[in-house]
């Protein structure tokens, strides 16, 4: 029988700033990405030849998208391999461009 260690390893001091580094960043882009069309109501209209009222319907569905869609994906990921949510991941994302 082996011993082995399940203790959850040390995060160091810079690692663990480094880390909310980067979540503070996801969370400011997904802000901005967000926030940033508001600004653009009118050339997204003129753009898509919809009114503005439409437009803000498009950004409104998006907004809801981000909430439903995190945490499914958070779930998701909790569950499934690394490498094969990666995969699916970018397939979704090349599909949707």
């Amino acid at each position: 029988m082996s011993d082995t260690d399940l203790s959850t390893p040390r995060v160091s001091r810079r690692d663990y700033v480094l880390i909310l580094f980067a979540l503070a960043m996801g969370g400011f882009a997904i802000g901005i990405s967000e926030f940033s069309t508001m600004g653009l109501m009118t050339q997204i209209a003129q753009g898509l030849q919809i009114s503005e009222p439409q437009v803000g319907h498009v950004i409104s569905a998006y907004a809801l998208g981000v909430v439903v869609g995190a945490p499914l994906l958070a779930i998701i990921g909790a569950r499934w391999p690394r490498r094969t949510l990666l995969l699916l991941l970018m397939v979704f994302y090349a599909l949707g461009n």
